[in-house]
Formats: C-alpha cells, sequence, structure tokens
C-alpha cells in the first residue's frame, strides 16, 4: 500500500504533556509527514509552529527538542483526536472508522483549563467521540494545514490562534 493509498492508519506518536501543561490542542491525525518524521506537524507549509511561536512572542522552533522546550514551558498539550482511522494519505475528508484516543492519562496529571481542536474534521469528530467523556467542550482554531489556504488567510489563522493566549496565564 502506497502512502496516499487508503488503509487504516494507527497513531503512532504519544501525547506532549506534563503536570504544567493548561490547555489541550488537538489535531485530528498526525499528516503522512508527521509520520515519517515521528513528530507533530512536520509538514513545512503547515503553519502551526509558524504561528503559534509568533504568538507566543517566541523565536521559532526548529528542533523537535526546541519545539518540545516551547510546548512544555508555556503550558501547551498536544495530541491528536484519533487513535487510528482509515485515512488516504493525510486528507482528513477521507476518514472512515475513526476510533478516539484515551485523553484520560493527560486530565490525570495536567490541570487542562481548555481543549482546543484545530480544523473543522478535529472539532467535529471531538464533539461526537470525546466530548462526553473528557467533560469539557472544545474550542475551535483554524486548521493550520495547507489544504486550509485556499479558505484562510495567515492573518485570519493567526488571529484565531490568539484566542489561546487567554487560557496560558
Amino acid at each position: 500500500m502506497g502512502k496516499n493509498s487508503p488503509g487504516t492508519v494507527n497513531h503512532n506518536l504519544p501525547p506532549i504533556y506534563g503536570e504544567g501543561s493548561k490547555i489541550l490542542i488537538l489535531g485530528t491525525m498526525p499528516s503522512v509527514k508527521s509520520r515519517e518524521a515521528n513528530f507533530y506537524y512536520m509538514n513545512p507549509h503547515n503553519l502551526f509552529w509558524r504561528v503559534l511561536s509568533e504568538i507566543l512572542e517566541e523565536a521559532f522552533p526548529r528542533t523537535v527538542e526546541e519545539k518540545t522546550d516551547m510546548l512544555m514551558r508555556r503550558g501547551i498539550a498536544v495530541w491528536d483526536v484519533l487513535k487510528s482511522c482509515e485515512i488516504e494519505g493525510s486528507l482528513d475528508s477521507t476518514i472512515k472508522n475513526p476510533v478516539p484516543n484515551d485523553f484520560s492519562p493527560i486530565f490525570h496529571t495536567a490541570q487542562i483549563k481548555a481543549v482546543f481542536t484545530a480544523g473543522n474534521k478535529a472539532t467535529s469528530l471531538y464533539k461526537r467521540y470525546c466530548r462526553t467523556a473528557v467533560g469539557m467542550e472544545s474550542i475551535y482554531l483554524p486548521s493550520t494545514s495547507p489544504a486550509n489556504r485556499k479558505h484562510y488567510s495567515y492573518e485570519r489563522i493567526y488571529e484565531g490562534w490568539k484566542t489561546i493566549l487567554r487560557y496560558l496565564k
């Protein structure tokens, strides 16, 4: 099966969180490039790290260590809504047979004040499969995926993501 062929994909990245995590940002599933690199948001065209570092007024993190350090220092947990699903490449629109992650380890360790879902698919899947178990509504953030650029400008994505700041105080 090629990397863009439909098939079941199991989430192989552990969540990033610690006792000091205040917010949880959830994507849908790691992209093909992220799965290959074994870390979150590794497609160079994805705006996640650029937007986050600019909102936090931090230097752009280039290495996995710098990215992890920024998240931990700033109280940001990162994971994905799904544990597994059938998907073609990285296209959320092709997701079938979703299985949600178990978020209880994060909520038992950290004092999460807010859950954010990045993009429409992550938001709808969270509402359908996770909201009741977690006991918290999610707050929508515009997707930072390159596929979202036709719908949102960088400025609109940046403005949407500034919402996280009030929960990091």
